[in-house]
């Protein structure tokens, strides 16, 4: 029976990847047992168990750039999640770790590599995080989403898969009426989707609430808008909230049915969110954090804007831009259906099967 630990998190662009290559294990071998490791306090704690997963969240964090007084504790929570990892896995006794990157993937990893346990990432970004460029000198196999990533990974290791994308995802319902059930809208008038990861983007926001006379002056776009948890807040009391075609969230549990609905999807360029964008035909504007590793996002949206398959706005120029061109888009069906076969062609349905039997070669070889 195949035993897999899967461990790291911390946002949704790490946790969601990793349920994906969970329910894919699950379908492939149903028999297998699955546990995660993650960060208490983070976002894992919460998703992980909803999907269905067990979980051991570890006293763990990184390292604060901004106060010095943050990292005091630092060795403490490294050595307390190295102690856990090693009682964990002793106790699961995995056949394979599986790191998905954040702060939890690197004491569960390195001592599963310790105790002789076979070992592969997953990265999701073009730019890895100090987590996985870490680990990836010393694990069995690396899965990557961008070419060029011997820059980062032993390139012996490297293994191009894709990002895993939930299920729900990879196949849309296409219902449209259930969808708009579900949310409360009306399924015969427009849909803009909006959302800046589970965190939320406050950029983003304050460009929709800058720009309310948009909305007061088509009463009929109906505007699906996720907040993140961070900002909801302050959104929620706004002007821009309190009209009627306007949905507020701080997160949104079924993206299944908010992207079938959606006829312009604005959003982060994260890893994630191209993958999931690219399987949706939608089209889409882009918003990149610029705050991002080696302006990775900045990367991500322009491979889409190179091949006409996305719309891109610099953070800087949201306040002003981003409202105008959702607009602008929502009304030339033309452009809009251009974008939409055009990143459709950018998708990669199947990465989370290719990752599962990456992990099963492993598992066997080791058994063998």
């Amino acid at each position: 029976m195949m035993r897999v630990i899967i461990s790291g998190g911390g946002t949704g662009g790490h946790v969601f990847p990793a349920i994906a290559i969970a329910d894919k294990i699950k379908e492939k071998h149903p028999e297998a047992q699955i546990r995660f490791i993650g960060a208490k306090g983070k976002i894992e704690m919460d998703r992980v168990p909803k999907a269905g997963y067990p979980i051991d969240g570890l006293w763990i964090s990184g390292i604060s750039r901004s106060s010095m007084a943050k990292n005091l504790q630092f060795p403490l929570k490294l050595m307390s999640s190295l102690w856990n990892s090693w009682k964990i896995i002793r106790r699961f006794k995995p056949d394979l770790a599986i790191g998905v990157g954040g702060y939890a993937s690197g004491p569960a990893l390195a001592v599963g590599q310790i105790l002789g346990v076979r070992t592969m990432i997953q990265e999701q970004n073009s730019y890895p995080g100090i987590t996985n460029k870490l680990l990836g000198k010393r694990v069995d196999k690396v899965c990557v989403a961008y070419d060029r990533m011997e820059r980062f990974f032993p390139k012996e290791k490297l293994v191009l898969t894709g990002n895993p994308v939930r299920a729900n995802l990879r196949n849309p319902l296409g219902n449209r009426a259930e969808a708009a059930a579900h949310f409360g809208l009306d399924p015969e008038r427009p849909v803009i989707f909006v959302f800046g990861g589970s965190l939320g983007a406050r950029s983003i926001n304050r460009a929709l609430m800058a720009q309310v006379d948009y909305f007061t002056k088509h009463p009929e776009v109906q505007l699906i808008w996720q907040t993140g948890k961070l900002t909801f807040e302050e959104c929620i009391g706004s002007e821009l909230a309190s009209l009627d075609q306007v949905k507020v969230l701080s997160f949104i549990d079924r993206m299944d049915y908010a992207y079938d609905l959606a006829s312009v999807v604005v959003g982060r360029a994260g890893a994630l969110t191209i993958s999931e964008l690219c399987l949706q035909a939608k089209a889409v504007i882009l918003v990149p954090l610029p705050s991002a590793a080696e302006d990775h996002q900045t990367q991500n949206a322009q491979s889409l804007v190179d091949k006409e398959a996305a719309i891109m706005v610099s953070d800087a120029k949201a306040k002003e831009q981003l409202v105008p061109k959702i607009f602008e888009l929502l009304e030339d069906s033309t452009i809009r259906v251009r974008m939409e076969k055009n990143i459709t062609q950018l998708a990669v349905a199947d990465a989370a099967n290719r990752i599962v039997d990456i992990a099963s070669q492993l598992i066997n070889e080791k058994e063998g």
